[in-house]
């Protein structure tokens, strides 16, 4: 998938917010939440180490959003997130009206990278966010990106 060099930008600043999730001790997992005008309105990665297992960024994000934005604001906004959206969040983000998605990686291929390493499969299937909400328009994987998110990954797994 091509993105514009504006939307790499935001891609690189998940990779980086999934860096700092790692260096915390956590999966490396980071998102972006950017209004129609290009703002970046809020940002997080992943604070499942907490033993909150529903701490996933594009969960908060969805939260926050909610919170924060009007249903036209939510509805032109962008998620920009390191990995496609577990059915979580997924749900999550469609529930509360958020707009378009773009990811790094997709979730098959974080189940590809998962079986590699000998890592166990997570409690919920892998699916795509299509899958579990179908109204919401979703771009990606973005090769430029990939085989960083996949090292993050392997490092994470001890590979």
């Amino acid at each position: 998938m091509a993105v514009k060099d504006t939307e790499l930008t935001y891609l690189r600043r998940c990779v980086e917010l999934a860096a700092e999730a790692l260096e915390a001790g956590d999966e490396p997992f980071g998102s972006v939440l950017v209004g129609a005008d290009g703002t970046v309105l809020a940002e997080d990665h992943n604070r499942v180490a907490s033993g909150d297992r529903t701490r996933h960024p594009e969960f908060e994000l969805a939260r926050w959003a909610a919170a924060h934005m009007s249903e036209p604001e939510r509805a032109a906004a962008t998620v920009y997130t390191s990995g496609e959206h577990c059915p979580m969040c997924a749900a999550a983000h469609a529930w509360v009206g958020l707009g378009r998605i773009v990811y790094v990686a997709s979730s098959a291929q974080l189940a590809g990278w998962l079986d590699e390493l000998g890592v166990g499969r997570p409690p919920v299937r892998t699916l795509p966010v299509g899958e579990v909400a179908p109204d919401v328009v979703v771009e990606g994987p973005v090769p430029e990106l990939t085989a960083e998110i996949r090292a993050l990954h392997r490092r994470f797994h001890g590979a």
